[in-house]
This record gives structure tokens, C-alpha cells and sequence, in this order.
């Protein structure tokens, strides 16, 4: 997802069908994007959905306007804004993401957020020498130009804000107006003030375990390299190094005692290919050089698959919905793999996957692999 920086300015009522449209029922990221695509606007795009659906149990409902509406005042009450895709001012690096949050809410200066970042993840529980390691570099980061990234944990997360404030976006897993941890509720308003406050969910909405991983793919998504600082097997420091691999950015580690379990998971990206770091200078050495191309083997990234809807042609849609359908299963398996294997068009398995989506037949997972939902076996005769 590419921000073209050259989409003339959103009209109110095409910005409301926007917003309405992702927060209607089994809208993601790829589906809102591929909605786009297809219909040319939100506003054509909601008017679609219920003959979209229609092959469902029951009748398709986009999300109420009167939702919307109180959502708009929360976001103004909060002192925030709506940023779109395609918006000029919406991070570079952020769009490439084929996940890309479509629309994001922010306080503060977007302006930071076009300095090359650098996102700095650990543990909540860290010891007191990784958060001094954590905030030295970021000062030392932010002191070379760099904005530092990260999610307001505590820990790791709250030390490299500190230290590289007002450098600094924080991303956090729930609405612009709810501060999470409350202990962080002083700093995370200072961020806002001083730095840059990104939120995915609506306002009011308290975090949820599931609101996590959505959060770290964002502070993945913005920087061109992770650095994880301490982190413990199974962390989410480490899905966050995970994401910045699947993206093809720079991923690195600082190592620590093997007598430290805190230290383990670290050790282990190192393992695995991250870019050993122990002076925040290893860092600036390797992003400013960076090209594209991550020095770091940790997850590279698959290539996708591109489309154009303007191929598909009467009957493409009802061909390629019977292939795609037959071939998919609860295992998940890639999207072009899917289109080598049904014969049809890209546009009209894209269509198909986006109608079963509609439908709850559908779940999407990372680096573009789908599969059928759970509930959906009994009705594909699987």
C-alpha cells in the first residue's frame, strides 16, 4: 500500500464512508484496500457490500452512521485527528505495509515521523541496566537525527521514549483517549505533546490481548530497523522483530548474559540472523546505509502478487469464487499460490477471497496467507 501524496483533498462525506467502512463488520486492512480498488470510493464501496455478501446467512450491515458520528466527536474531543493512507503527511514507510492501517488517529508533530525511525522494543520487566542501555541509546539516536519508536510498555518501551524525547512516537494498542498502562498515562501525554501519539483503534476502545500484535506491526512499519533491546522467549518484543523481518527492514539485538532468561530471546535473534548491536553508533553505521535491502537475514519478506481489477471480465468472478473455494482449507496457504493453482484471473481470486472475507468464510494472516475460517468446513463440503 503506497501513499501517492498526490490524491486531492478528501471531500467530509467521502472521509465519513471512509471511516465507516473499516469499522464495519470483517473490514480489514487488505479488504478495505481492495474495496478501494475495486469501487473507486468508500462511498461506492459501502452501496456494494450487501450484493457483495449476499451469498451469506444472513442480511450484510456496514457499521451504523450513528457510530461514526460519535466516533468523529471522540476523536475531536480528544484533541486528535484522522490521518488517511493517502494522505500526503502519512508515513512513507508505514504504506508499504500491505497491512498498512487504512486510517490512523494521531496528536502531536507528524512531521517526526518522515526522519528516519528507529523502533526500540523489550521487556516490561527489564533490568535496570538494559533500561539504562535503552534510554542512552535512544538520547544518543535521537541526538543524530533519528525519531525513536515505540509502544509505551512498561520497561524498555517507557526508558527509550524518556530518553529520546520529544524524538519520539509512541503507538499505542488502544483509543487516541485511553492511556495505557495508567502508570504511563503523564508520559504518554507529554508524547502527545511534545512528540508524535498514533492510535489504529477507535477512541474509548480499552486495549485488548488481540490490539497487540496490531500495535507492534505498526512500530515495525515505521522504521526502517528494530532494535531489540532485552526480550524473553515468546515475547512481543519478539513478533515485533518478527514484523520488521517480514517487512524487509533491519532487525538487530543487543546481546546479554546467557544466565539471563530476559536476555534469551535476544540471544536467540542473533542466532537467527539480527545484526548484533552494542553501541548506538553500530546503529546509526547500518541505517544509514541502508538501501532496501537489510544487511539482517532474520524473516525476510515474500514477494506478493499484483492486480488490477479493471481485468476481470462477466463470469470471472463466479469462475474464480468455485476454484478458490475448492482449494482453500483451515490450513493457510499464500494468495498467489492460490491463483497458480485455480487457473483464474488475479483480480477475480482477490474478488472472491474479499466476498468469503465478507461472508466470515475467510481468515487473513500475515505475509499475505489466507484460510478458511472454522466455521466455514461445513458449508465448503470440507
Amino acid at each position: 500500500m503506497t501513499s501517492t501524496g498526490s490524491q486531492p483533498k478528501l471531500s467530509q462525506s467521502e472521509a465519513f464512508a471512509r471511516i465507516r467502512l473499516l469499522r464495519s463488520p470483517r473490514i480489514g486492512p487488505v479488504s478495505y484496500r481492495q474495496l478501494l480498488g475495486r469501487f473507486g470510493s468508500a462511498e461506492a464501496a459501502l452501496e456494494a457490500l450487501p450484493d457483495l455478501a449476499s451469498r451469506g446467512k444472513s442480511a450484510y450491515r456496514p457499521a451504523p452512521a450513528p457510530n461514526i458520528e460519535r466516533e468523529i466527536a471522540g476523536v475531536r474531543n480528544a484533541g486528535a485527528k484522522y490521518l488517511f493512507h493517502d494522505q500526503p503527511d502519512y508515513p512513507a514507510l508505514l504504506s508499504e505495509l500491505d497491512s498498512a492501517p487504512p486510517i490512523i488517529t494521531c496528536r502531536g508533530r507528524l512531521e517526526i515521523a518522515s526522519a528516519p525511525c528507529v523502533a526500540m522494543v523489550g521487556a516490561r520487566n527489564a533490568s535496570a541496566a538494559a533500561m539504562k542501555i535503552a534510554r542512552e541509546f535512544a538520547a544518543e539516536l535521537s541526538q543524530a537525527g533519528f525519531t525513536i519508536v515505540s509502544g509505551l510498555a512498561r520497561g524498555i518501551d517507557g526508558a527509550a521514549h524518556e530518553g529520546a524525547m520529544p524524538a519520539t512516537i509512541g503507538v499505542i494498542a488502544s483509543g487516541i483517549d485511553i492511556a495505557y498502562p495508567p502508570q504511563h498515562e503523564q508520559l504518554q501525554e507529554r508524547i502527545a505533546a511534545e512528540g508524535l501519539l498514533i492510535a489504529e483503534q477507535p477512541p474509548g476502545t480499552e486495549p485488548r490481548g488481540r490490539h497487540f500484535p496490531s500495535r507492534n506491526r505498526i512500530i515495525a512499519g515505521l522504521a526502517s530497523g528494530t532494535v531489540v533491546v532485552e526480550a524473553a522467549p515468546k515475547s512481543g518484543s519478539l513478533i515485533t522483530a518478527r514484523l520488521a523481518g517480514e517487512a524487509g527492514r533491519e532487525v538487530m539485538a543487543i546481546p546479554g548474559s546467557p544466565l539471563d532468561t530476559r536476555s534469551s530471546g535476544c540471544n536467540q535473534l542473533i542466532r537467527d540472523g539480527a545484526v548484533l548491536v552494542s553501541e548506538p553508533s553500530d546503529v546509526i553505521e547500518l541505517l544509514e546505509s541502508f538501501t532496501g535491502a537489510p544487511r539482517s537475514t532474520y524473516r525476510v519478506a515474500e514477494e506478493g502478487v499484483d492486480f488490477d481489477y479493471s481485468e476481470l471480465e462477466d463470469g470471472d468472478v463466479l469462475e474464480g469464487g468455485e476454484a478458490v473455494a475448492g482449494l482453500l482449507s483451515t490450513a493457510p496457504i499464500a494468495t498467489d499460490e492460490l491463483i497458480r493453482q485455480s487457473g483464474a484471473s488475479a483480480a477475480s481470486v482477490h474478488l472472491a477471497l474479499l466476498e468469503m472475507e465478507l461472508n466470515g468464510e475467510l481468515e487473513r494472516h500475515g505475509r499475505g496467507l489466507v484460510s478458511l475460517t472454522g466455521t466455514s468446513l461445513g458449508s465448503n463440503g470440507g
